[in-house]
């Protein structure tokens, strides 16, 4: 009888009747059989399968609203994968010359494609610019004049926009939590030193008078236009005159029909209108001859499980757009909210519910741009790690079995004494999968080749590598009569495993293999030990 597995494993996976796990009725050891060992699974039609469900849930929370999802291709990249994302209606984000070249190859036009990095070639961004990249993500304050002098010298126009910290940020881990300060990505939403109790007003924006203060706002810029007559202004959607009136002063604190919620909202404006993000923007905005701001960029983190943080980044997101509409004129069209949702990793573990947090998130952002008087943007996500890591499934043959008997202090995850653990080594490790080293990250782990016919034990899966850090699974329960040349499954491994696989030890990087009712097939070759020695050019 076949048995389907848990939900942290892909959905066309199963128990067969020998225990063995299958993948569209492969099993696990007869794809290693065919392919090698260790071995990346995809699961093509899941993939497929999420990226549509996430393109529709964005569709369907902001109904009113439209969305761009693009797909974070630093999770895991490949030719098949950009054209299976790409079909489901998904951009491709990409920050390397590999990555936009491996789009390009898989015959993704430009304009499906965005640029990132905190630290982009010349030769980058003229690529992403020949080729009319959708956007290209700014990340810090020299960059316009850099990209502006660029697209000169190639007669172009960029379509560019801001990434901001804003100081809402949220993840697992520290190396995941990517709009704190003091890290490299993206320019400071607030000056330094700022108050940012000041920015408590946009939890509760009930006590500012949109007929009062936020009217009197859109009557100081009617001389240019009005929101959306500065955007006609020039055909381009940009503003015919830079500076409408002082910030400092954008409304008469005076008027006796002024709120409380009113001053506070202008004392946070004010903190913003002094910040480098504003800053940034207005230097863009002056290359708009060869710049097309297209809006401003946030990404608090990773690995996230609820619209919490990603609420509050878009309330300060939407402040700045506010902020920047009052000194300049320009509604900003988009607002990138970037990446992060959690996927579960571990039996009993939570995932982001893409419907319920969607439309949590869509009903802030419409309450904040009501409040503050401003049309809805374009609203634009960035998953990754949703897409594709339950996806995948590594697979591996076992080593070395060795019981080590413990002191005994030594407690198991629930607290309990244990006296011994089982060290399970396989053929591959950190070099295949690093997050176990790097982050601290758990995985689950089954016996795929057939079911154990003894009890469990406590058991640690650890790779070949020189160093005692070399873990994939911290902590598990394996058959105790697991042995050398049984096969292990490990799920969820879809995303930032092949992508930061490395050579280390002289390792050779496993296969990609994608599998789908259609059968099983190869997406990325094995390396071979004629790779590693045609690297070596030396005498």
């Amino acid at each position: 009888m076949i048995m389907p597995v848990t939900p942290i494993w892909p959905e066309a996976s199963a128990i067969d009747e020998n225990g063995a796990i299958t993948f569209h009725g492969r099993t696990a050891e007869s794809l290693l059989d065919e392919f090698g060992s260790p071995l990346y699974l995809i699961d093509t039609d899941e993939v497929k399968h999420r990226a549509e469900t996430f393109v529709h849930a964005a569709a369907n929370a902001f109904d009113n609203t439209v969305t761009h999802v693009s797909f974070a291709g630093k999770a895991f990249l490949s030719k098949e994968i950009c054209r299976i994302v790409t079909k489901a209606g998904m951009l491709i984000d990409t920050c390397s010359m590999g990555e936009m070249r491996i789009a390009l190859a898989a015959g993704v036009p430009g304009r499906r494609l965005v640029l990132h990095g905190n630290n982009k070639s010349d030769e980058e961004i003229a690529l992403a610019i020949e080729q009319g990249f959708a956007k290209i993500v700014i990340d810090e304050p020299n960059e316009p004049a850099r990209i502006a002098e660029i697209a000169r010298k190639l007669g172009k126009r960029a379509k560019v926009m801001l990434r901001v910290t804003s100081g809402i940020h949220a993840g697992g881990h520290e190396f995941i939590s990517t709009a704190h300060e003091d890290q490299k990505f993206g320019v400071s939403l607030l000056p330094a030193g700022a108050d940012t109790g000041k920015l408590d007003v946009l939890d509760d924006l009930t006590d500012v008078t949109p007929a009062g203060s936020n009217a009197r706002l859109a009557e100081n810029a009617a001389g240019n236009g009005g929101a959306d007559g500065a955007n006609s202004a020039t055909g381009d959607g940009h503003a015919a005159r830079e500076l409408q009136y002082d910030i400092k002063y954008p409304y008469d604190l005076s008027h006796e029909k002024v709120s409380e919620g009113d001053r506070k909202l202008a004392d946070a404006m004010t903190m913003v209108a002094d910040g480098p993000a504003l800053a940034v923007l207005k230097e863009i905005y002056r290359h708009q001859d060869v710049l097309e701001l297209v809006g401003v960029h946030s990404h608090i983190g990773s690995n996230i499980h609820d619209a919490d943080a990603f609420i509050q980044a878009a309330k300060r997101m939407m402040l700045l757009r506010k902020t920047f509409y009052a000194t300049d004129a320009y509604t900003l069209p988009e607002v990138d909210l970037g990446g992060g949702y959690s996927v579960a990793y571990t039996d009993g573990e939570d995932s982001m519910d893409i419907d319920v947090e969607l439309g949590r998130l869509s009903e802030a952002v419409s309450s904040i741009n009501r409040a503050l008087g401003m049309p809805a943007p374009v609203i634009s996500f960035e998953p990754g790690r949703w897409i594709v890591a339950p996806a995948g499934v590594t697979l591996y043959r076992v080593g070395t079995v060795k019981p080590v008997q413990l002191s005994g202090d030594t407690t198991d995850k629930a607290g309990n004494p244990v006296t011994e653990r089982v060290y399970v080594s396989v053929d591959g490790g950190m070099s295949d999968n690093i997050r176990p080293a790097l982050y601290g990250a758990d995985y689950a782990v089954k016996l795929a080749n057939r079911a154990g016919s003894a009890e469990t034990k406590l058991s640690r899966v650890v790779g070949m590598h020189c160093e005692s850090g070399d873990i994939i699974v911290h902590e598990c329960h394996l058959p105790a009569d697991t042995k050398r040349g049984d096969v292990l499954a490990v799920p969820v491994t879809g995303a930032y495993g092949r992508t930061m696989a490395s050579n280390y030890n002289q390792a050779l990087i496993p296969a990609v293999v994608g599998v789908s009712e259609e059968g099983a097939h190869v997406m990325i070759r094995r390396q071979t030990i004629d790779d590693l020695l045609d690297w070596d050019v030396s005498e």
